[in-house]
């Protein structure tokens, strides 16, 4: 009973989602005005802003009420091409997305997936460029946005 029980613990485990895989970036300032702060760290490092969700808005607007959160969603094609080039399913997880948010105790806060974690079940290699372009992409990018 208990290789059982240990074994139901364990397959329920592992379907989960890898939330230590998120990082997070505290900023001092408004949600508004962090995720501008992307989105123009973002544009100035030439990367293009394909869309901008505003959670919160999108709540109010069927009358339901929640705390501040947008996600932008972003990329570059001279770096998502080759990870897609690698294995197509990577086409799922790009372009990338940074949520930027108002925590329980009103701080902003952006969170991110590292983009390794992301494809270690894809067929891409752990040490492809790619991945650490992106890794230091998404650190330098919310660092500015968070100044």
């Amino acid at each position: 009973m208990k290789a059982l029980l240990t074994s139901f613990v364990l397959s329920i485990g592992a379907a989960m989602p890898a939330f230590a895989d998120l990082v997070t970036v505290s900023s001092p300032k408004s949600v508004t005005e962090t995720a501008d702060a992307l989105a123009a760290a973002i544009e100035g490092a030439g990367a293009k802003v394909v869309a901008r969700v505003d959670h919160q808005k999108a709540a109010a607007g069927a009358d339901l009420e929640m705390g501040e959160a947008q996600v932008l969603i972003f990329g570059n094609p001279k770096i998502g091409t080759p990870a897609m080039q690698a294995d197509i399913r990577s086409a799922l997880y790009l372009p990338l997305k940074v949520l930027v948010y108002a925590d329980a105790d009103g701080k902003t806060q952006l969170t991110y997936d590292d983009p390794a974690a992301m494809f270690e079940e894809l067929d891409i290699p752990a040490d492809a460029e790619f991945l650490k372009v992106m890794t230091g992409a998404l650190g330098k990018l919310t660092a500015k946005a968070a100044e």
